[in-house]
């Protein structure tokens, strides 16, 4: 008997979801207007966006779902729960060890949740009677706004997804399809006057609640920035050296948030609080075999390495200078400009500037500056990173 009613699609697609792990699930139309686009394309003028030149290189594919499938009709909107264990702002008040955002603390969603919603579409094309196409992040789909639309949530004052039932712990995946399914109901926004996420902020990201500057965020300059930091930001990364999840972790609506079910998205014991001497250390293979599976690993040893020498700047622990000074011969000039700031920040004067005339011949010019900066630095207090 042929499957007609919206109901009916609905009821199985979820179902069917259900055995692949989602904790969440809702339906949205695509034929409605979005105005989501016209958010994105301000953000984009006003230069928010940063170096994240795709973004404006795909502005007219963003602005709408259909603009990524003409032929789309529906959207499903999957939620996977990568709520912690533990609270992950605990991380920053141990200075000699790194803070790595929760979600890159375990494997590679994308490749966890991708695989499943490939295999989900292929199942609605074969057995519904549709076509289907699966997006995880990785397409210029913009899946947070779809999400709200779909009644998982709604965009807090943050811009992340917030659900009731899962708090800001929610990685999204949708699937487009040629099938006509009535949308589920929008929740509504529930920040109220709350505005944890917006006072906790490091480095003021956020001009205005639901607004933010990607070039101010910790997790865009620790991520997607490419070279060295802005001094004006680097105090402020604390310990932070993959992600921030300050804005996530003070939302309120985490109280109902469990644990991640899934076994792959809970963090390895080695990547919950590691040594900063020893992230230090790592070698391009050494860092490779740490992260293999995480999505670390795309950021490559070089920024990894940068992070983690601001870090140990930050840290106010002499004793991890040797870790920073081991880093001035290293190949990447990112690295030992990196290296020079902390250790600008760990020295006394008369040590610093005997480091200095050690490391004359530097060939880089940035690391010559760095240098410059470091010896105008007064000691370890630093004001000058971040005035």
């Amino acid at each position: 008997m042929p499957i007609s009613t919206s109901d009916q699609l609905k009821h199985l697609i979820r179902q069917r979801a259900a055995r692949y792990g989602f904790d969440a699930i809702g339906f949205a139309s695509v034929d409605r207007p979005w105005p989501a686009g016209a958010r994105l394309e301000a953000f984009v003028q006003a230069g928010r966006h940063g170096t994240m030149t795709w973004m404006a290189e795909t502005l007219e594919r963003r602005r709408h779902p259909r603009g990524m499938w003409p032929a789309a009709r529906s959207a499903v909107v999957f939620g996977m729960s990568y709520g912690p264990d533990r609270d992950p702002l605990q991380a920053l008040t141990r200075k000699d060890r790194a803070a790595i955002s929760v979600y890159a603390q375990g494997d590679d969603y994308h490749q966890l949740i991708k695989g499943r919603l490939k295999e989900l579409g292929g199942w609605m094309s074969a057995k519904l009677d549709c076509k289907a196409k699966a997006f995880v992040d990785t397409a210029p789909l913009m899946e947070k706004p779809l999400a709200e639309a779909a009644g998982l949530g709604w965009q807090g004052k943050h811009t992340n997804l917030v659900s009731r039932e899962h708090g800001s712990w929610l990685f999204l995946g949708a699937v487009l399809t040629t099938l006509e399914l009535e949308p589920d109901v929008p929740t509504g926004e529930h920040c109220g006057s709350c505005r944890a996420c917006l006072d906790v902020c490091p480095t003021n990201a956020f001009p205005a609640p639901f607004q933010l500057d990607a070039r101010a965020c910790i997790s865009y300059l620790t991520i997607e920035h490419e070279g060295q930091i802005p001094l004006r930001y680097r105090a402020a990364l604390g310990n932070r050296i993959y992600g921030c999840d300050d804005c996530l972790a003070v939302c309120p609506w985490n109280k109902f948030a469990v644990t991640a079910r899934e076994q792959a998205l809970h963090a390895r014991d080695e990547l919950k609080a590691p040594a900063l001497a020893d992230l230090a250390a790592l070698s391009e293979a050494g860092f490779r075999a740490l992260f293999r599976k995480s999505p670390v690993k795309r950021i490559g040893r070089e920024r990894f390495i940068r992070n983690g020498l601001y870090a140990i700047g930050n840290s106010a622990d002499p004793a991890l200078a040797v870790a920073a000074r081991a880093r001035l011969s290293d190949p990447s000039p990112l690295v030992r400009g990196a290296a020079v700031w902390a250790l600008g920040r760990l020295l006394d004067e008369a040590d610093l500037a005997a480091l200095a005339q050690a490391h004359a011949s530097e060939p880089d010019a940035e690391v010559r500056e760095a240098w410059r900066d470091a010896l105008r630095l007064p000691g370890r207090g630093g004001v000058r990173a971040n005035p």
